[in-house]
């Protein structure tokens, strides 16, 4: 049994999937809502096509480009992770560089064959994120300004590759800004290197402000005079507010146990990553759409569970069970 978690744990821990299920919950909130609402823009492809496949696709569009990109930034980066994370699995030895290469090509072939359920569209705007992600990478987490902005705007686009006309596009405007706060959080507390500095902090800001107006003005066209549908209840901000809420306090609770340093921004880059499923649940408990709420949530619960599991594996893995005699 140990055998088989050592051999599998690199490829799990190269493909993040303990913290993907925040990129599969955006595109699900998609699916699910698009469903759930009567008068939301309902594109054929998911009209007429069974909600398991849609949330299959889902699984695979979301996950796999979140295992592209983090596949991506552990290949480009093992000589720095050599020495600031040796225990990546490719810069600790765990995994070879070709098996590395391997998983971020499958991985992509993944996404694109999970966006085919949702239409040539969503094909395009994969593709177009996967390329975003390639920037990211290679330039953006060395240009904090950059890197933040660009990781945000990959979060909202993820958020509607199912139905690129959705209506309601204020829960793709809320996680692009989670995206944004928990990327300068964890690189401020994380204390890593290059630092943000006062001129990073304000381009950002700025091009979150042009994102936010880009979206504004699509809201505006799709809704018909105003960024906030009629038949959504402005009581549906609750849940998402609370949850951001927990996080707050969550990341308090951490940074005052651990104190800043690569721990705790690391903490806050896995709770980020994943809370976009709570998020979720949220926008679709806020509008009384319970069934697809209790679909959501299970995706969360799987989540967390995945999260316990993986760690206990982990653990198993480097400290064994052993008796003492």
């Amino acid at each position: 049994m140990r055998d088989l978690i050592l051999q599998i744990a690199p490829v799990i821990r190269l493909a993040r999937v303990s913290t993907a299920f925040g990129a599969v919950a955006g595109v699900w909130l998609t699916i699910l809502w698009t469903r759930a609402m009567p008068e939301e823009a309902v594109p054929e492809t998911i009209a007429a096509t069974p909600l398991w496949l849609l949330l299959g696709g889902g699984v695979l569009a979301g996950g796999g480009l979140y295992a592209f990109g983090a596949g991506l930034n552990d290949l480009l980066d093992a000589h720095r992770d050599r020495v600031l994370r040796p225990t990546r699995p490719i810069a600790g030895g765990a995994l070879p560089p070709e098996a590395g290469v391997s998983i971020v090509a499958v991985s992509l072939l993944l996404s694109v064959l999970g966006a085919t359920v949702f239409g040539t569209g969503a094909v395009l705007a994969t593709l177009f994120l996967s390329a975003a992600i390639l920037v990211f990478n290679v330039l953006g987490k060395f240009i904090p300004a950059i890197g933040m902005l660009l990781l945000s705007v990959i979060y909202a686009g993820h958020a509607i590759v199912p139905n690129l006309s959705v209506t309601f596009l204020v829960p793709s405007w809320w996680v692009m800004s989670h995206a944004l706060v928990v990327a300068g959080l964890a690189h401020t507390l994380g204390r890593r290197s290059p630092a943000i500095s006062k001129r990073a902090g304000v381009f950002s800001l700025v091009g979150w402000l042009a994102c936010s107006g880009v979206l504004g003005v699509l809201a505006w066209e799709r809704v018909g005079g105003s960024v906030w549908p009629a038949w959504v209840p402005w009581t549906a901000l609750i849940w998402p507010t609370v949850a951001a809420g927990v996080l707050a306090l969550q990341v308090v609770r951490r940074a005052r146990a651990l104190g800043p340093g690569p721990k705790l921004g690391e903490k806050v880059s896995r709770y980020g990553a994943f809370w976009p499923a709570v998020y979720g649940f949220g926008w679709l408990a806020g509008v009384g759409a319970w069934r697809s709420a209790a679909i959501m949530g299970g995706l969360a619960a799987a989540g967390l569970l995945t999260l316990t599991v993986l760690r206990e594996l982990y653990a198993l893995s480097e400290h064994p069970v052993g008796y003492r005699l």
